[in-house]
């Protein structure tokens, strides 16, 4: 059983609630369950007017849009919120005449929200039909900033994920049992009314391996010779998981610095509660048992991380052949630089190999995150800092880029 409990403000909330007052369409892109459904209806409650939702994976939904020209004319006055949009990609094209012919009208703002949880398929769509009427707002699980510090305890957030759900159940069993349903029903259903025919249980088993590997870099050829499917299949798995923004691949730094690097994507599975149960880790104590257990601190602090940057930053990771490294590089506007190392120690140490890594990339801010309490000094250029804290400067960072 689910605990309910009051809602946690989402930090996506106020830029979805800015720019429905700039586009008439906003696209909210989610995994499913991760709360898009409920930040939407919030959104809808503080504008103060009519709003309607439709279900597009209900029959009533589908139903009510048989000829969605005529019945979505007759709300031009609401904000229509249209959820698992990708259901019915003609619509795109309908939207786009209901927004040019209500421009004509002055209603130039907030008229569609748009909600998605395959993000390649739904950008394209949109992107090609709406351009310049829509704006596009990614919706994580839950972060660590959203979440008050007493609903936190004992690394819940990190040990049973961001999905509410799972995070908001009543104990450990609870959520567990809410994440292996959770991907059960991607891979049995969810997957499957997307159009891709893969056999669950091999899908599962490439999920898995991600698990195991997390934060490695992709090695095709060895995961294709386990699962006894070719390199290419492999490709189609991994960025199938990416879309369904289940995965993140983390790219290589691709600048040339004169060295020998690594050219092959970091995959992570993003959700560090649906990585345990893959791999059937209940508790704390079964995660921090486990090998996995630094790898997976170190994709739920970059998700968090990536999360805080400010819109246009980009995400790196840098590795040398003669091993030198950096977990993290947040290229954000403003040519700042920040070389980020994660460690899931509470005695941090930044390595040779960082450092030459770091004046490698021209790095203007140097961290090493762990998962301590105090912020301190490793050398004059090396900060240790708790990740939360990280995350808060990341964010000012975001702040005062878009103040300028």
């Amino acid at each position: 059983m689910v605990r309910r409990s009051p809602l946690i403000a989402r930090s996506a909330q106020p830029r979805v609630e800015a720019l429905l007052r700039q586009f008439p369409a906003i696209a909210l892109l989610g995994p499913r369950q991760a709360g898009k459904t409920t930040l939407a209806q919030a959104v809808a409650r503080m504008r103060g007017r009519a709003a309607v939702y439709l279900d597009l994976e209900t029959p009533s939904g589908l139903a009510r849009l048989a000829d969605p020209e005529h019945y979505l004319a007759s709300l031009e006055g609401a904000l229509v919120i249209l959820d698992e949009i990708h259901r019915l990609p003609g619509l795109f094209q309908v939207l786009r005449g209901l927004i040019d012919r209500g421009r004509t009208k002055g209603r130039r703002a907030g008229r569609f929200l748009v909600l998605g949880s395959a993000s390649i398929d739904l950008l394209r769509q949109s992107s090609e039909t709406l351009a310049g009427r829509i704006a596009h707002v990614e919706l994580t699980p839950l972060l660590e900033r959203e979440v008050p510090p007493q609903r936190a305890k004992g690394e819940s957030l990190w040990v049973r994920g961001g999905f509410p759900e799972s995070f908001l159940a009543a104990n450990d069993a609870a959520s567990f049992e809410w994440r292996q349903a959770f991907v059960r029903t991607y891979l049995e259903r969810d997957i499957p009314q997307l159009g891709p025919r893969i056999p669950a249980e091999t899908l599962r088993r490439f999920w898995t391996m991600l698990a195991h590997e997390q934060g490695q870099t992709v090695n095709h050829a060895r995961i294709a010779a386990g699962l006894g499917v070719s390199g290419q299949t492999v490709t189609r798995y991994l960025d199938l998981l990416t879309d369904l923004l289940l995965v993140r691949q983390l790219r290589p730094w691709s600048r040339n610095v004169g060295k020998r690097l690594v050219r092959s994507p970091k995959a992570y599975i993003r959700d560090s509660g649906i990585a345990h149960a893959l791999l059937g880790l209940r508790t704390r104590d079964d995660v921090l048992a486990h090998p996995v257990a630094g790898p997976s601190w170190e994709g739920y602090a970059i998700e968090n991380l990536c999360a805080a940057a400010p819109r246009g930053a980009e995400a790196w990771f840098f590795r040398t052949s003669a091993g030198a490294e950096i977990d993290l590089i947040l290229q954000v506007p403003g040519a700042r630089v920040f070389a980020i190392e994660i460690k899931r120690s509470l005695a941090p140490g930044r390595s040779k190999g960082f450092d030459i890594a770091s004046d490698d990339v021209g790095a203007t801010h140097r961290y090493v995150v762990y998962p301590g309490s105090e912020t301190f000094a490793l050398d004059r250029r090396t900060t240790a800092i708790p990740l939360g804290a990280l995350v808060t400067v990341v964010g000012e960072t975001a702040q005062s880029h878009r103040s300028r």
